[in-house]
């Protein structure tokens, strides 16, 4: 049985939160979610919980905090004063829950749309009820008191220009609405609106059993599907206590790593292209077509791959596998060279990229942003080396940190992260091992088709693991791994079925968007495009 590490009354949730940030050091926020107990079949003490999850300054350890909730008083009080990135992390909770946050400055709707009535996480909600948006919101109950804090009255509104870039337009990456009040070209406030592309990843995960679940992941960050599907099978194994093959961990971080370029492949080149560089899109587009090629043959598809399964992987590597990996990274080679031989000594790109967009240590820490965009700011935190898995510890490769935390960091990061991403590969190829992709364990890997057909128990075997799914001992676990955009987590509730009652995904754009309102403040409009693009925001991975 998985449970939370600390379970506290709901009154002294903040009390709690505020010690273990102030004198236990954990003062990195990671995500709040929260359960609903009415259909689970062991007795909780109320109907509703919340679960914090927090990591400490080492970013070693990981706490989960729960609190259950009074079912005549759904509320609590807010800490999105001790932690920013609490600010959207509260208001997804309430908007899927109908949990109040008491204190939050801004409660409201952010994923599903504004006219939406019930909370559709709740267990007692129609699945099948279509709820139609017909009326844009304007959002000046967001800009209005945000501009006050500023010094603005609503007069002064009136005089400025107010912009709306998205959800639809060339300088929005992906479905974002960003909902702007200029003087001249100079941005003085920012109200982001998401929720555009919001199709109910985690409603979808109540219904379908755990390796159905792996087609839903890779429509998280589809420009690195197979880390999604790694990261979610690594959290079910986990809870399963299952230790999977050797050559199985090493094929998931080759394609893991693999991954990786693809997805840093198009974030640089899409940013080139927004400050005018097309040359360099096509120069870096050319050899993530290639590795799609690689990744179609070994797993019949190019972008939604779904190569792992609990347990193990779906295929094994082809026969001339080895050398089609080699020209790709051969290839990726190139393609940074000649792209950085156009940008790195280029008075226009470093003007554009230097001092641009700066995520400050502290604005990261507090929101909560990981991965590139954390260690561009120089924050040396990567889980692969913080808490290794899959044998990266022996693996010798280097964390990439910037210094400023502007644009053109985040861009050098992605640059040399793809560099170090070719070094594991080559080191794994080298000490790949022979044996199993699969473990032998019936009730969690398909039985051989000569089994099926030949004796009674495969039969029995692979109809119950198609039609009941993979046993989870109940209980609750939360696990992550490094994904492209950094700390790609989920909060499992298992009931001891073959579905999962409950799958929260902690994806790590979501938690970089909610703070780039604060980023862009007092920029130009040009640079905010820029700084966007740099922070790499998949719209399937934050809208989910």
């Amino acid at each position: 049985m998985f449970k939370a590490d600390m379970i506290v009354a709901q009154d002294d949730l903040k009390a709690t939160i505020t010690k273990l940030k102030n004198e236990d050091g954990y003062t990195f926020f990671l995500d709040i979610t929260a359960i609903d107990y009415l259909t689970y079949k062991e007795k909780q003490e109320s109907r509703f919980a919340l679960v914090y999850i927090l990591r400490d300054k080492t970013f070693k350890k990981t706490i989960t905090v729960k609190t259950y909730l009074n079912n005549n008083r759904l509320e609590i009080e807010t800490i999105s004063d001790l932690f920013q990135g609490a600010d959207w992390g509260e208001r997804e909770t309430f908007d899927q829950y109908g949990i109040k946050f008491l204190g939050h400055h801004n409660l409201k709707r952010v994923l599903n749309h504004h006219q939406f009535v019930g909370y559709p996480l709740r267990k007692d909600y129609l699945i099948t009820a279509g709820q139609i948006c017909t009326e844009t919101e304007s959002l000046m109950d967001e800009m209005v008191p945000l501009m006050a804090t500023k010094g603005y009255s609503k007069d002064d509104l009136d005089e400025m220009m107010l912009l709306n870039i998205g959800p639809s337009h060339p300088a929005s990456h992906g479905t974002i609405r960003n909902f702007l009040a200029m003087e001249g070209e100079t941005i003085k406030g920012c109200v982001t609106e998401i929720g555009y592309l919001h199709r109910g990843f985690e409603k979808s995960c109540e219904n379908h059993n755990y390796n159905q679940i792996i087609t839903y992941t890779d429509r998280l960050n589809y420009c690195s599907a197979i880390l999604n599907n790694i990261g979610f099978c690594k959290t079910v194994e986990d809870m399963l206590s299952l230790e999977i093959t050797p050559r199985a961990k090493f094929i998931r971080v080759i394609m893991g790593e693999l991954s990786r370029i693809t997805d840093h492949l198009v974030c640089n080149a899409a940013n080139m292209v927004d400050m005018g560089g097309l040359t360099n899109f096509w120069y870096l587009f050319a050899p993530r077509d290639k590795a799609y090629d690689l990744l179609s043959k070994l797993t019949g598809a190019r972008l939604t791959n779904s190569y792992t399964r609990v347990g193990g992987l779906q295929y094994d590597l082809y026969d001339g596998f080895e050398y089609d990996m080699e020209e790709v990274l051969k290839d990726v080679e190139k393609a940074m060279d000649d792209a950085l031989s156009l940008i790195a000594h280029n008075k226009i790109f470093l003007d554009r990229t230097q001092d641009v967009g700066i995520i400050t240590k502290e604005l990261a820490m507090s929101a909560g942003i990981t991965g590139p965009n954390l260690r561009a700011s120089g924050i040396d935190y990567d889980i692969r080396k913080t808490n290794p898995y899959y044998y990266y510890d022996q693996f010798d490769f280097d964390v990439v940190l910037g210094s400023h935390g502007d644009v053109y960091d985040r861009i050098m990061c992605r640059f040399e992260e793809m560099v170090q991403s070719i070094r594991i590969i080559r080191q794994a190829m080298k000490e790949l091992p022979g044996g199993p992709i699969n473990v032998e364990r019936p009730g969690i890997i398909m039985p051989k088709k000569e089994n099926v057909y030949g004796n009674i128990e495969g039969l029995m075997n692979q109809f119950k693991l198609v039609m009941e799914g993979v046993k989870v001992p109940a209980g609750e676990f939360y696990s992550a791994t490094e994904a492209g955009n950094g700390e790609l987590g989920f909060y499992i509730v298992s009931d001891g079925s073959g579905t999962p009652y409950k799958v929260k995904c902690r994806p790590p754009s979501y938690y970089a968007l909610g703070a780039y309102p604060k980023i862009v403040e007092d920029t130009m409009l040009a640079d905010a495009v820029i700084t966007m693009a740099s922070m790499n925001f998949i719209a399937g991975e934050f809208d989910r």
